[in-house]
């Protein structure tokens, strides 16, 4: 059964579990590090998506699908970047990487 399935299933099948446990991980970790972890396995599901499709497509020799997922990851990376200069910052301020306990936005 596994064995007739497209090749492009069982990549939309790992993104899609990779997509999950990335979700989960960002909607119940109390730490803001975990939580950036989660979102940059969600983008690198989204990027594996990108991957997938424009590998399994109509038309592979054009780039669009790579160039997306370029993109992407130059985007994941200034994400993460941010992301982790502003837990830093925060650490430094209130002594804490824990999101329930960053609540107030004056300094």
């Amino acid at each position: 059964m596994i064995g007739s399935a497209s090749p492009l299933a069982g990549y939309l099948l790992v993104a899609a579990l990779m997509f999950a446990i990335g979700l989960a991980g960002a909607l119940t970790r109390r730490n803001a590090i975990l939580v950036l972890i989660g979102i940059e396995l969600m983008l690198n599901a989204a990027n594996l998506n990108l991957i997938a499709f424009w590998r399994y497509g109509p038309h592979p020799e054009a780039l669009t699908g790579m160039m997306f997922a370029i993109f992407s990851i130059a985007v994941a990376a200034a994400e993460a970047a941010v992301g982790l200069g502003l837990v830093i910052q925060i650490h430094r301020h209130a002594k804490t990487t824990d999101v329930d306990q960053m609540n107030r936005m004056k300094g």
